[in-house]
């Protein structure tokens, strides 16, 4: 999240907005948001809802586990419409795609 905000001023001058959503509470996020002091808001992914829907649940997790609703580390690209129109997602947790592959998928040049 902290790279995200790092790349976030590419992203918004082609147009993004940028916004992230892991399965933290409400609570954990707000601290985080306010610690960090993001740019962008922070969603909670309730339940896996999203994760499920976007089919980047990571399944090494079953409900029920203690870190039941991590996604994937990912980035989507959902236009206007609700549409996704980009999804670059990575097995596991500690790796995340290249935010230059990201600006790519989205039509933008990195760097400007």
């Amino acid at each position: 999240m902290v790279q995200l905000e790092e790349w976030r001023s590419q992203f918004e001058a082609v147009g993004l907005k940028v916004a992230a959503m892991t399965y933290d509470g409400p609570e954990v996020l707000a601290a985080f948001h306010a610690e960090r002091q993001l740019g962008y808001p922070l969603l909670a992914d309730e339940d896996a809802k999203h994760a499920v829907a976007f089919n980047v649940l990571n399944e090494n997790y079953k409900p029920g586990d203690f870190a039941y609703g991590v996604a994937h580390p990912g980035v989507l690209h959902i236009d206007p419409n609700g549409v996704i129109a980009a999804k670059l997602a990575v097995p596991g947790y500690r790796r995340r795609p290249p935010m230059e592959a990201v600006l790519e998928a989205v039509g933008a040049s990195p760097g400007g």
